[in-house]
């Protein structure tokens, strides 16, 4: 499972009634997406050539249902697309249609040999982004990071 970590203080008297700070749970949030280690080594490249990135999938026909890598704020994010958390620093938003059919699935973007048809800013290499996805686990789905539509600015 794929997590992220909060913790939360309290503030508990004690028998001498002295006010301490304890931690008293730490809930984990499951991430919706995450990146493969060979995803992260060409997100570090692109990053180092074109400065911050921003990833986007739509639910486009042939590519456009592929994760596309653009430079941060080149997509115009509208208030139909969802944030879904970031990936290795970059933030990853898909379409509301597209998101329905995803929503009960952990993400993990890779990379792949062969070029796609599409502005992702990895073709020129001539590899291209892709997602991979599984369920859900029942724990998982319990406790997901939340998502908002659009910046959220």
């Amino acid at each position: 499972m794929v997590c992220s970590e909060f913790r939360l203080q309290a503030q508990v008297i004690s028998k001498d009634k002295t006010l301490t700070n304890k931690t008293m749970e730490t809930l984990k949030k499951s991430k919706r997406v995450d990146s493969t280690e060979e995803a992260r080594k060409v997100i570090d490249e692109l990053r180092e050539f074109n400065g911050e990135l921003m990833f986007h999938q739509s639910g486009g026909c042939c590519d456009g249902s592929s994760p596309m890598c653009y430079l941060k704020d080149e997509f115009k994010v509208g208030n139909q697309d969802v944030y879904l958390g970031t990936v290795h620093g970059a933030e990853f938003y898909m379409s509301k249609d597209q998101f329905e059919y995803w929503k009960h699935t952990h993400l993990t973007l890779d990379v792949t040999k062969g070029r796609g048809a599409s502005f992702s800013l990895e073709i020129p290499m001539g590899i291209r982004f892709i997602i991979r996805s599984r369920l859900f686990e029942e724990n998982e789905a319990n406790n997901l990071e939340d998502i908002r539509y659009g910046k959220g600015e």
